[in-house]
Formats: C-alpha cells, sequence, structure tokens
C-alpha cells in the first residue's frame, strides 16, 4: 500500500533517471531533480523539479531536458569541440549552438521519440525569453537562431512558435551567406570534426572569421617556416604587400598615432610623385595647397578612441521607444514587482530628505552692526542699558542650486531584479531631491543591437578594415531631463522593463554624454552619479580592436571628469569591483543594498563637514 506522505512524482522520477543514464550510455551518471537551473557537469546531470501534481508542462519539460542532456552526453566529445572552439564570444556561442544542435538531430533520427519531448523544452525557453514578442533581427541572438536553423534543416521538423519567429528573422541573411556550406549538413551530421569544420566555415561566412582563431588543422608550422624562408631569397612587390599586411595584424598594439603617421607619410610621397609628373600639378604663385580639416575627434577624452561609424547612433526620449499605453502597463508591473522592496527605500528617501533639508534650515549671523535686531539678546540691553543693541542677518544658502544625474547601466546583464532595483531607486530619489528643489536627471546607456548591429554590416560590406574602433550602435536614453517634473517622466522608467531593451554596454562614450549635458547646466554645483554591474563589454567591437580598448577608454573620460572639477563623479557597482576606475566608489555584493548605497552616496556629498563626507566613501579623503 502506499503511504499518503509519498511523492506521486517519485516513481517518474526515478523512470527518467533511469531512461536517462541508459540514453546516455553511462551508468554512473547522477540524475537530481532541482529549483535551480538545469545543467550538465562530468557526474551530474541537474533536471527540472516536477512537483506533486505532475503537470504536463513539467513532464515534458523535465523530458525534454533530459533528453537534450542525454544526447549530447552521447554523441559529444569534449577534446574535439576543444580542438576547432573559436577564440571570439559570439563565434563561440554561434559555434556550441550548432554542436548541440547536431546532438539533437543525430538523436532524433536514430531514437525519433526525443524529437517531440526535446521541442517542447526548446518552447519553453523560447517563451520564458519572450522570443515570440521579438519583432526586429537586431534584438533576436544570432546564435540561438543559428542552432534553430541547424536543427530544423537536419530534421525537417517544425520549430516552436517562438523559436520558429527567431529563426526566421535571421534565416534569410544566414542562408544568403552560408546557403552552399550548409548543403553539407547532412554528409558531416554524424561526424563531430567534421561538422566543427563546417560550423567554422559557416561562421566565417557570417562575417566572423576574425573570431575563429588559429585553424587547428593547418600543416605543420616548420612547413610555413620554409615556404617564409623561400619567399625571402625571391622578394617581389606583392610579397612586399603581403607582409605589410601580416605585420599590421601581428601587431594590434600598434598604436593609432603610428597609423596615422604612416599614412600622412604615404600620402606625402604620392603628392610629391604627382608633383614631379608635369605641369599640371603645378600650383599658382603665392598660393599655398588647401588642406581639408581634419574631422572632429569622437571623444574629447582621447582624440584617438575611434567610432568606425555614428550613423546609426541614437539619443532618444523613453516616451518614444514605447507607446503611452505599453509605457503605463510596464510602470504598473515594475510597481507590482517591487511593491515589497518599496517601503525600505522610502524610508531610506525619507532619512536623505531629512538630513538634506537639515543643511537647508535658515543660518544667521548674529553680532552685527546692522540687520534685523535680534530679540533673542534684548533681555542683555534691559539688564545693562549701555550694552549696544545686537543685530543679525540671514546667511544665503547655495545648496539649492544643485542638479543630479543618476545614469544607469542598461546592458543584459542587468536583467531582472537590478534593474528593476536601479529603477525604482531612480524614481525614489527622483521624487526625494525634488522636494528638496535639487534638479534631477535620470539616463540610461545600451547599445540598439547585440553583435554589432548596422554598424557590423556595413563594416563587413565595405571590407572589414583593420582595428575600426567602437563598432556597435549606441543607444542613449533620456528617462527624465533636469527640467521636466518627476510626475510626468513616472512612467517612463517601466521602459527598464521591456523585453528585448537591455543588449551591450559602453560605459566611456555614455559617461562623456552624461558629462556634456551636465556641463551645459546652469546650475553651480552638479553631481554625477554612474549605476553598472561590469566593466564596458561588446563583442563586435572587443572581437577587431585591442581587448582594452573600451576599457581604456573608460578610464580616458573618467581622468577627464574628474580632472575638469565641472562635475563631482561618484559610482556605484553591483557586483563588480568600481573601485578600480572611479575614485568616489563604492561596491556591493546584493542588489538589495542598491537604495542604500545610493542615499548613503548622496548624503555624503551633500554632507557639510568634509570629515563626514570623506567617511561616506570608505574613509578616503576628498576635498
Amino acid at each position: 500500500m502506499t503511504k499518503a506522505s509519498d511523492n506521486p512524482a517519485d516513481p517518474f522520477k526515478k523512470a527518467l533517471a533511469e531512461a536517462t543514464k541508459t540514453m546516455a550510455n553511462d551508468p554512473d551518471l547522477t540524475v537530481t531533480f532541482s529549483v535551480d537551473p538545469s545543467g550538465m557537469t562530468k557526474d551530474n546531470m541537474r533536471l527540472p523539479q516536477v512537483s506533486r501534481r505532475m503537470t504536463r508542462d513539467e513532464v515534458l519539460l523535465a523530458r525534454g531536458t533530459a533528453d537534450a542532456f542525454a544526447l549530447r552526453r552521447k554523441f559529444h566529445d569534449d577534446s574535439v569541440s576543444q580542438r576547432y572552439t573559436p577564440t571570439g564570444a559570439l563565434a563561440r556561442e554561434i559555434y556550441d549552438a550548432m554542436e548541440t544542435a547536431r546532438c539533437e538531430a543525430v538523436g532524433a533520427r536514430s531514437m525519433p521519440g526525443t524529437a517531440g519531448n526535446i521541442d517542447a523544452k526548446i518552447g519553453h525557453e523560447a517563451d520564458r525569453k519572450g522570443y515570440a514578442q521579438i519583432t526586429a533581427k537586431a534584438d533576436a541572438p544570432l546564435a540561438v537562431a543559428a542552432g534553430y536553423l541547424v536543427r530544423h534543416l537536419a530534421t525537417g521538423r517544425d520549430l516552436p512558435k517562438g523559436a520558429a519567429n527567431v529563426m526566421g528573422l535571421w534565416r534569410e541573411f544566414i542562408e544568403g551567406q552560408a546557403q552552399e556550406t550548409l548543403s553539407n549538413l547532412d554528409h558531416v551530421l554524424a561526424d563531430q570534426a567534421a561538422f566543427a569544420r563546417l560550423a567554422r566555415k559557416v561562421i566565417a561566412d557570417l562575417g566572423y572569421g576574425d573570431q575563429l582563431g588559429d585553424d587547428p588543422d593547418m600543416d605543420d608550422p616548420e612547413d610555413g617556416a620554409d615556404e617564409a624562408e623561400q619567399d625571402e631569397d625571391q622578394p617581389d612587390s606583392s610579397g612586399d604587400e603581403q607582409d605589410e599586411g601580416e605585420d599590421s595584424e601581428a601587431s594590434p598594439e600598434q598604436t593609432q598615432d603610428d597609423q596615422q603617421d604612416a599614412s600622412q607619410a604615404q600620402v606625402t610621397m604620392e603628392d610629391s610623385a604627382d608633383m614631379e609628373q608635369g605641369d599640371e600639378a603645378e600650383l599658382p604663385e603665392g598660393e599655398a595647397p588647401l588642406e581639408p580639416p581634419a574631422p572632429a575627434p569622437h571623444s574629447d577624452a582621447d582624440p584617438n578612441y575611434a567610432v568606425y561609424t555614428t550613423d546609426f547612433d541614437e539619443e532618444i526620449r523613453a516616451e518614444d521607444l514605447a507607446e503611452t499605453a505599453e509605457l503605463e502597463r510596464l510602470r504598473a508591473y515594475l510597481d507590482q514587482q517591487l511593491e515589497p522592496l518599496k517601503g525600505a527605500v522610502s524610508r531610506l528617501a525619507n532619512k536623505l530628505q531629512r538630513r538634506l533639508q537639515a543643511q537647508q534650515n535658515r543660518s544667521w549671523e548674529f553680532d552685527l552692526e546692522e540687520g534685523t535686531l535680534d530679540a533673542g539678546r534684548l533681555a542683555r540691553v534691559v539688564a545693562n542699558p549701555t550694552t549696544p543693541l545686537s543685530f543679525k542677518r540671514e546667511k544665503d544658502t547655495e545648496f539649492r542650486d544643485t542638479c543630479v544625474t543618476l545614469l544607469l547601466d542598461n546592458s543584459g546583464s542587468m536583467r531582472g531584479r537590478p534593474i528593476s532595483i536601479a529603477a525604482i531607486c531612480a524614481d525614489v530619489l527622483a521624487r526625494t531631491l525634488e522636494r528638496c528643489s535639487v534638479k534631477v536627471e535620470i539616463l540610461g546607456f545600451t547599445t540598439r543591437a547585440w553583435k554589432g548591429g548596422q554598424a557590423r554590416e556595413r563594416w563587413l560590406a565595405a571590407g572589414r578594415a583593420q582595428q575600426p574602433g567602437r563598432l556597435n550602435d549606441l543607444r542613449h536614453i533620456i528617462y527624465k531631463s533636469a527640467d521636466a517634473p518627476w510626475r510626468r517622466a513616472r512612467p517612463n522608467l517601466g521602459l527598464m522593463m521591456k523585453e528585448g531593451l537591455l543588449k551591450e554596454n559602453i560605459d566611456g562614450e555614455a559617461l562623456e554624454w552624461a558629462h556634456r549635458r551636465m556641463a551645459a547646466r546652469p546650475e553651480a554645483r552638479k553631481i554625477l552619479m554612474v549605476i553598472s554591474d561590469g566593466a564596458p563589454v561588446d563583442d563586435s567591437t572587443l572581437s577587431v580592436n585591442p581587448a582594452n580598448y573600451l576599457e581604456k577608454h573608460l578610464r580616458d573620460v573618467i581622468a577627464m571628469v574628474e580632472k575638469r572639477r565641472q562635475v563631482e563623479l561618484i559610482a556605484i557597482g553591483i557586483g563588480h569591483d568600481v573601485t578600480r576606475y572611479y575614485q568616489r566608489a563604492v561596491t556591493i555584493t546584493d542588489v538589495e543594498q542598491l537604495a542604500g548605497a545610493m542615499t548613503e552616496q548622496l548624503a555624503g556629498l551633500f554632507e557639510v563637514d568634509a570629515k563626514k563626507r570623506a567617511k561616506a566613501f570608505g574613509k578616503r579623503k576628498f576635498g
């Protein structure tokens, strides 16, 4: 007889675990069920939890996840995969997604029952990530689409709605670039090494060959050395050009100044050659050649910081990125998500308001010879008529002439609770500071697309110039301008909850943009607070430039801001040590601490006592 305390899902879990071990051909594999994210290690497989109710969705998800992991365990060889794995982040994502699709497709051919189970898993993941609602190719992950396409072509099965939507957005591009390569898919599906070579070829076809790294199937390097020696014995003009190209690629650390000097030298030589050709190159007497003005640098902090194109960048108001009804709905969702937290944030905001208003209280100068009669000291005159009258005068309050800008990282890594709490903290602090007659501006920064967008597409079409500089489309968002009242901008903060908004983060240009906006303000005191959870990351830019390209620019911008002293700069890092970038900064390990950190940092800046102000910034002393 079954005991009442027994879990009715246990027999299913046991049967699924045994079937998974058999399919994976690994009897020593440990299979567990957990509410934590699913995953697989060398000895353990963690599947989605199945409750006592055993709903249809729970069962299908568990079976689909188990089948997908088991097929990867059975048909995937880590040593082969590592041999061919690309070095670049996006290329590696495409490679892994295609390899996962290969394992599932091979399993579907030999065990057709797994195909339907894995469809359920793919559909669940697509629904969870909102793939069905994506309407623009730039919002759909290319790597995921490539994996879906491989599975569709290999099995002939239709994909679930959300997955089909993502694949459809990218299918024309992928097949347009790699159709000939993908036509060999059936011939290499069962051979992981051959498929890996095909995957690398697809990645190159899509324009990311620069992220592949060295070809693992190259001939012995010694053969290449012999060929190089032979080339040296027979130099020619084409060989010289090739050597120059190889030297350029082998030295990514070469500064842009060196490249500019070289290009200027080349232009000078060409001009000299033109002058030698004939009289038509001569200039009228007394006239100097007119040179076009040098283009303005893209960054005041670093004139050598390059941007491939700014044609697709945008500075946009939040209300222009969504309809009014959608903003209201997203704002309501934000309020609902953070209802338990609002009380604590509001208490901290009230504490900040009391501290600020205490400094705004009227203060007086006493014992003056003229001004307003000090009635509190009339008793001395009555007691001793020879005592002169005492006057007082109210001091001027400079505190009110202040503007605060909150610059929020809107990158994909902030998705979920971090961006929700950042939004509500910005909302409450805007209200609080507005009550204290402090102007507040709320800005956000991200990119318009993953992995480069239209800027990268133009770069690919133009021949892939070496070290093109920043290679993505910026999106700088104005949630609330400094002069806009809080009540009008309140719905805009709900935009941060919009699916697909959060992408890459290029912090240096965002900080320089916010600084320019503040520098143009009339207020006497300007405070800029940056809230971020990581270093600047943009895969498209970093794949074709030095690895520290964006980080160096961020440091240069911070140095410029702190040197000019027009704006007081502070930063809060969420789970990321930003003190290595910013002089005034704190790092919090838990996003729940954000509200307290923001209020304490602002209160510290408004503190009159220098010692208390230094204490607010980790006991550092600031002027």
